[in-house]
């Protein structure tokens, strides 16, 4: 008899026990009034009585020392079942959905596996809303990868959301980890595998309805325990009745068997498929082996795979431990016989190069590393519109927007983290002397914390060379506008342009753009706008200008129909009348492909702005400011700083945007006064949900008869990549004043 699923259990669950809960944590202060600020914008406004009275955070979703949100695992059986989804759950909730790629994971393409295992999971990345992590492990080669796996040694491992955000951004599945080991995890797998079918479903509705909420692609289940006949005897059922509710609730749902236990509920790795773990292997929808393999084991496995071959994610061990092929920088070997015999790959703890090596040559031992496997993993092509990256790596050593510097210090933020090109070395053919080549560069940004470096040089009888940076697969509408934000380092006259590949060569009409050569008819170079056209002029006015730092801004608009958008490309050529070979250092700060049509859909405004579950403290002693003589006999009474925590909730259609950015001003004053002056805003961080955590902010006390005010202003950022202007801003001010005497 069929029984009800996931979501309907979930529904009930969140109507009875999530509403009540967020009415509570979410009340806020109570409100004063809502004021009018000019003609477009109003500001709600909250009224606070300072008190030191402490309201305990759950420990589960705040940090112990900082109070900020994180991401958090589950470590008991108990705890898995009686999760039901809470109003403090929302801060780990993916904003991006996985976006559309070519080839889809379903194809029969064998695939690439990342199994990110780093010094027990949640370190840094833990924190949602980010951290000040100095030299944090970053992974950017996404384009070569099909799946990431967030491995830890926790029962039930959910990934940070900051790695969902960023891979689903690439058209990467994501996968959490359900691990039991030792004893003590064969106590807990009897516990719901040796009874009926209600056991063993109840833990895979809770799996499902985890994947569903924080909205991550399934689960790899790693039994590393013994188990009796009767639990191994529910072990295939249980796969079967997890794979097909994931289906049914999460698109493209994934589970995936580690090979460990075999039939007879053993633990004895096998290193391959064979008829000990088929049945495993036939309940789900793949099979991760072991890593000491030899190639006899694959060689057995093409018969037991059959048609599923790409379902089966041969293990590989960056750390080389064991009896292992390759590994390490030999890693390429491995991958070699591997897709010789047509699987997928399953690379464990490829951050080896993080953990082990110098960490200041963390990005040049990366590169190599991935470099190294290139040829055997075929990119994926990203398949959708609005494609927009300032090739930002979510972490950095200053925040720029838009070539203004904001702050300077480290910072790391995985959901920050923007579409990643191929890095790779291109040399065209024929030529021993022409070359362009990628890397990362954190040492100067357009927006966010990074940029693109791109370092080549034109030979002699060359006129110019090229680098291809995306794979797409993009049906394009009538009129797209593309954009790119470069600077050239030095002096240099070389040029630098933007240039598409085209598919459906039959039937593809363009206009407004320029065919490169005969034996290259796909591949066009667009003409840049001179002026901008006038409906668009609101987002593009920049285009042509020299802009601040140095970056420079070409737009362009291009006419297609029936036509797919491969490829994108930045060429370099050589200044007219130039003879001598010419090396250049480039660096990119933004590329954009855009419908046209969608700049000119009004945005929303950010709603409902308020400001709730407010916590003061006392600052520091070595935080006070210094006062007047005359005040000191007050300020023994008084703090002269204070230290504000706070939660903001807004309103805001989330798939019209990339980001939030939360700013603040803080002021003192009387409320009949009305708001203070004008006052740059400060950024305080980035949100990627309609909610944020205020953390140890410092604001002045109010003084005698006065009110204290901070206001709070949201920014939405928008898909395209374009400032928002301030009217469609959420706004929300807090007044605060010491309690009565």
């Amino acid at each position: 008899m069929e029984t009800a699923g996931p979501r309907t259990r979930a529904a009930a669950r969140l109507g009875a026990h999530a509403t009540r809960e967020e009415q509570r944590k979410r009340r806020p202060v109570r409100r004063w009034q809502r004021r009018r600020i000019g003609e477009e914008q109003e500001e709600a406004v909250f009224r606070e009585v300072v008190s030191f009275t402490r309201d305990p955070l759950p420990a589960r979703y705040y940090d112990k020392d900082t109070t900020k949100p994180i991401s958090f695992y589950l470590p008991s059986l108990e705890e898995l079942l009686a999760w039901t989804p809470d109003a403090e759950d929302s801060f780990n909730v993916a904003l991006e959905p996985l976006k559309c790629r070519q080839p889809p994971l379903s194809s029969r393409r064998p695939r690439t596996l990342l199994c990110h295992d780093m010094m027990g999971g949640y370190l840094d990345d833990k924190f949602i809303q980010g951290s000040a992590a100095q030299n944090p492990y970053c992974f950017y080669h996404w384009q070569c990868i099909d799946i990431f796996v967030y491995f830890s040694h926790h029962l039930v491992t959910i990934p940070p959301v900051g790695w969902t955000n960023a891979a689903h951004r690439h058209g990467v599945c994501v996968l959490g980890t359900f691990i039991a080991e030792w004893k003590e995890g064969g106590r807990l797998c009897e516990a719901f595998l040796a009874g009926d079918e209600r056991s063993y479903q109840a833990v895979a509705d809770q799996l499902v309805l985890i994947a569903q909420f924080f909205r991550f692609d399934g689960w790899l289940i790693n039994i590393e325990s013994s188990l009796s006949l009767a639990a191994v005897g529910n072990v295939p059922p249980f796969l079967r009745y997890l794979s097909t509710q994931l289906c049914r609730q999460v698109p493209g749902g994934l589970v995936l068997w580690y090979d460990s236990v075999v039939s007879s509920g053993q633990v004895m790795w096998q290193n391959e498929l064979n008829e000990q773990n088929r049945i495993f292997f036939d309940s789900c929808h793949g099979f991760f082996t072991n890593y000491n393999w030899r190639e006899e084991h694959l060689d057995r496995m093409v018969a037991q795979a059959g048609e599923r071959r790409a379902d089966v994610y041969v293990g590989v061990d960056v750390f080389a431990r064991g009896n292992v092929v390759g590994g390490q920088f030999d890693t390429h070997k491995s991958l070699e016989l591997i897709r010789k015999h047509g699987f997928s790959a399953a690379l464990f703890a490829p951050g080896w190069v993080y953990e082990c090596l110098e960490k200041r040559d963390f990005f040049q031992n990366q590169d190599k590393f991935w470099g190294l496997l290139g040829r055997y993993l075929p990119p994926h092509s990203i398949c959708s519109l609005p494609f927009v990256t300032s090739f930002c790596l979510g972490m950095g050593t200053r925040r720029v927007c838009y070539g203004q510097e904001e702050a300077v210090g480290p910072w790391y933020h995985p959901s920050a983290q923007e579409i990643q090109p191929l890095f790779a070395e291109h040399r065209p053919e024929g030529d021993g002397q022409g070359w362009v080549k990628t890397h990362c560069c954190l040492e100067d940004a357009w927006n966010g914390g990074s940029s693109l470096l791109i370092r080549g040089v034109i030979p002699p009888d060359v006129g110019h060379v090229a680098v291809r940076l995306f794979s797409l697969h993009v049906p394009v509408p009538p009129k797209i506008f593309l954009s790119m934000v470069y600077k050239l380092e030095g002096p240099s006259d070389v040029g630098v342009a933007l240039e598409l590949t085209t598919g459906d060569a039959g039937s593809c009409h363009v206009g407004g753009i320029s065919t490169l050569s005969a034996e290259a008819s796909s591949r066009h170079s667009p003409r840049p706008l001179r002026v901008p056209p006038t409906k668009l002029a609101r987002w593009v006015g920049r285009c042509g200008q020299q802009l601040s730092g140095g970056w420079v801004q070409r737009c362009y608009e291009v006419n297609l129909r029936g036509c797919v958008l491969q490829d994108l490309w930045v060429s370099f050529s050589r200044p007219p009348g130039s003879r001598e070979q010419e090396a250049f250092v480039c660096r990119l700060g933004e590329l954009q492909v855009v419908d046209a049509n969608s700049l000119l859909s009004p945005l929303p405004r950010v709603q409902a702005v308020s400001v709730s579950r407010v916590r003061w403290q006392r600052a520091a002693p070595e935080e006070e400011e210094e006062e007047e003589e005359e005040e000191e006999e007050e300020e023994e009474r008084r703090p002269a700083r204070l230290r504000l925590s706070c939660a903001l909730h807004w309103s805001y259609p989330l798939s019209h945007i990339r980001c939030f950015r939360i700013h603040c001003c803080r002021a003192t004053g009387s409320p009949a006064e009305g708001p203070p002056g004008p006052e740059k805003p400060a950024l305080l961080g980035l949100a990627f949900v309609n909610q944020y955590r205020v953390v140890d902010l410092a604001v002045a006390a109010a003084g005698p008869g006065t009110d204290g005010r901070v206001e709070f202003l949201v920014e939405p950022v928008s898909r395209e990549g374009f400032l928002v202007p301030k009217a469609e801003w959420g706004r929300a001010a807090l007044l605060y004043s010491w309690p009565h005497a």
